[in-house]
């Protein structure tokens, strides 16, 4: 019997809430997102995922407008009391913003909220850069708002490249009372030998800290591709650094979708991890993603 999954990386919107989807297109690090440019409701998603054995999922923040993002907990835990879907949330908040505490207190008081992202990947390439300096996390204000996620038990989505590694390092060593989930397997966008052997190389300091996991979602932003041949790489390299109980799955949904399908997600996945043992297989689709997000 297959193994029942936890999708520990979907977002589902709706088209007035976001305003990179609601206006004017601008370019994306995923490319054209043209087809996204409708609501994703949960209907939609519970009925896809159910039909691939997903039991379980979390809810990632998606950027929605300004003060908003109290807003947009409240009403992914009204989507999760109506349907049951999803069993954690991910919302966000700027660490170093003055009135973190008070986000922090609205966000926290619905049941379902498990963590902050606020993305910090920083890139030579403008196409890539999503934060505004590459060194946002050496903030001393920023540190004293992650310190404040650690006080309130939540963990912290790190987005970050390869240069930024070392440094993400040194902030989980700073933090220990942190969990902090790498997103999207470390962003591996360059795969000429440098680019892998750099990858590798910040890959490995993170998984000296005992308190990072690495997310195995969003392996197709850079290539475009949803295949074992494009993806086994990145899963077995982040498997052998960090060991299947250090390691979750996301799905990416629905951004995935631009170039692939839900249940080939599912199946490339679960080829690229053909190799584990039964343990280790639940470890990483399931086993990991309950007990880091408290599901």
């Amino acid at each position: 019997m297959d193994q029942p999954i936890i999708d520990a990386h979907h977002h589902l919107w709706r088209l007035d809430a976001v305003p990179w989807l609601s206006g004017p297109p601008v370019p994306r690090i995923f490319g054209d997102y043209g087809p996204l440019r409708r609501d994703h409701g949960p209907e939609e998603f519970i009925t896809t995922c159910r039909a691939e054995g997903v039991m379980r999922s979390v809810y990632i923040q998606i950027n929605v407008a300004p003060a908003a993002e109290v807003a947009e907990v409240a009403w992914a835990q009204s989507v999760a009391d109506r349907h049951g879907f999803p069993h954690g949330i991910v919302g966000f908040a700027d660490l170093a913003a003055p009135g973190l505490a008070a986000v922090l207190d609205g966000e926290g008081a619905h049941a379902g909220l498990r963590g902050i992202r606020q993305q910090l990947h920083w890139h030579e390439t403008p196409l890539y850069r999503f934060a505004a300096r590459p060194d946002v996390m050496r903030d001393p204000a920023w540190r004293r708002g992650l310190a404040e996620l650690g006080r309130r038990g939540l963990a912290f989505e790190l987005q970050v490249f390869a240069g930024q590694m070392a440094d993400a390092a040194e902030l989980a060593r700073a933090h220990p009372e942190v969990t902090f989930i790498l997103q999207h397997a470390g962003m591996l966008e360059d795969r000429s030998a440098a680019g892998w052997a750099a990858w590798r190389q910040g890959m490995r300091g993170l998984a000296a800290c005992p308190n990072v996991v690495s997310k195995l979602s969003g392996l197709g932003t850079f290539t475009h591709i949803c295949s074992v041949e494009a993806w086994r790489p990145v899963v077995l390299g982040t498997l052998d650094l960090f060991g299947p109980s250090r390691c979750l799955f996301g799905s990416n949904w629905p951004i995935e979708t631009l170039w692939t399908s839900y249940p080939e997600i599912i199946r490339v996945m679960r080829e690229c991890l053909i190799g584990l043992t039964p343990a280790e297989r639940a470890a990483v689709l399931h086993d990991t993603a309950l007990r880091v997000y408290r599901l």
